[in-house]
């Protein structure tokens, strides 16, 4: 499994933990692409993302979709997005409606998490059922 981080601090723990860290920025949206190479579900966990707020609200708009429209003719079979988190609400709902849209579109199984990623546990559980639901998705006659 891959992760992905702005920063590299946050990349190495994330290889401390087991995961490929990788260094992606979803504001230059070709950086994560050149990561997705042999990745069947994408979880695009930015409900909490920090920043200026045009930016945070960009990755949750035009830079996601960019990311949906290209993922099309890559090994992605399924999206997990998050809307719980610190993100301003309506935010978090552009981008599902975003999600929404291209999964209509191109039928990109997608899965949409609301859990609080403050609550652990809640938040574990909600994120293994979207997997599970993902990867039956294809299965599915």
């Amino acid at each position: 499994m891959r992760g992905t981080s702005r920063d590299a601090g946050k990349a190495e723990a994330l290889t401390a933990s087991g995961l490929q860290g990788q260094i992606a920025d979803p504001d230059r949206v070709g950086t994560v692409l050149d990561e997705i190479a042999d990745v069947t579900l994408v979880f695009w966990l930015m409900g909490t993302a920090t920043g200026e707020g045009d930016s945070v609200a960009a990755i949750h708009g035009p830079r996601l979709e960019r990311f949906m429209e290209e993922i099309v003719d890559t090994p992605v079979r399924g999206v997990v997005y998050e809307t719980g988190g610190s993100v301003p609400r309506d935010v978090l709902r552009r981008g599902e409606q975003v999600v929404r849209a291209a999964a209509e579109r191109w039928r990109i199984p997608v899965s949409v998490v609301d859990a609080d990623p403050g609550e652990v546990d809640a938040w574990l559980d909600a994120m293994t059922a979207a997997t599970e639901g993902l990867i039956g998705a294809g299965r599915r006659g």
